[in-house]
């Protein structure tokens, strides 16, 4: 199962009712939070999310509503007692930037690993610290380096305790079997084939901010469970701006979206200028069907 938290919603700068962008899932225990824009650690705690599970930080790029919340993130990290590693990813110049926004950070508890991603390819990588949840970043069309993120958890076949007594394999080999490894015990070879009933579907959902309609997001966004994506504005009065600054608006998410056959699509980086973006509900919805507008503390999971 994935637990997701759309915990901040807007674009640019954050209101009086409305956190800049930030997402957070977990899996298994453990955190992944997709930028921090100003007052990140206010959004999460807003939205009773557990801060200290968070292991993994993804950056779509390094426009400030996207990473202003760094610091105080860190400082928040290190008052709820956190020492486990936090793993970062970026597009380029992403370790000069973190070194320059942690200047500020009194001594971490816990270490920071940065890893600068391709900016021109789709790249494949896995949580490290979730080894069966898979993230693939893709190159999107804004004013600098920009990425999305397709997360996906390949779950493992249903093990079956049934088979294994048929079998007469001790219980001490159930979870080596299980996790896909041959066990060789009183002169017979078990595999996990043997013990499982089957495949299960992989879960996965797809992120994307600041960028213009291209085919990398309708790649990277096909056949996913959700599909959470930029809507600056609601309608297509402010299409000449859109494409000069590189964003979209509600009906350029929900084309990506019928595009890509998504199960669900939930909008967010709202424009400070959009006051009230549920009133565009009907109209986006003749576009693609099942669409959220969602606010700040939205949730789900998926399973």
């Amino acid at each position: 199962m994935i637990d997701i938290c759309l915990a901040g919603t807007g674009g640019m700068m954050p209101l009086r009712n409305r956190w800049l962008t930030t997402c957070y899932s977990e899996v298994q225990g453990n955190g992944i939070l997709i930028d921090c824009g100003e007052g990140t650690q206010i959004a999460l705690a807003e939205a009773d999310v557990n801060t200290n599970r968070i292991n993994t930080l993804l950056i779509t790029h390094f426009h400030a509503d996207h990473i202003s919340g760094f610091p105080g993130l860190m400082l928040s990290l290190a008052n709820f007692q956190k020492t486990s590693p936090l793993y970062i990813f970026t597009p380029p110049s992403g370790k000069e930037i973190i070194q320059k926004l942690s200047c500020i950070c009194s001594v971490l508890p816990f270490k920071i690993y940065v890893d600068e991603l391709p900016p021109d390819r789709f790249f494949t990588f896995n949580s490290p610290a979730i080894p069966d949840f898979e993230i693939i970043s893709a190159p999107m069309n804004h004013t600098t380096k920009c990425l999305a993120y397709r997360l996906t958890l390949n779950r493992k076949p249903i093990f079956n305790p049934e088979k294994a007594k048929e079998l007469n394999i001790p219980v001490q080999y159930w979870k080596i079997l299980h996790r896909g490894e041959i066990v060789e015990f009183d002169g017979n070879i078990y595999t996990t084939e043997m013990v499982t009933d089957g495949e299960r579907k992989s879960l996965a959902y797809t992120y994307a901010t600041d960028t213009r309609p291209n085919d990398n997001l309708v790649q990277l966004a096909e056949n996913a469970d959700l599909f959470i994506c930029e809507g600056m504005y609601g309608d297509e009065e402010n299409v000449a701006d859109l494409r000069k600054k590189g964003h979209m608006n509600f009906i350029d998410a929900a084309h990506i979206a019928k595009k890509a056959n998504v199960k669900e699509l939930w909008l967010t980086h709202y424009s400070p200028a959009l006051p009230n973006p549920y009133a565009y509900k009907d109209s986006v919805r003749k576009f693609f069907y099942n669409t959220k507008i969602p606010k700040d503390g939205f949730k789900t999971f998926l399973s």
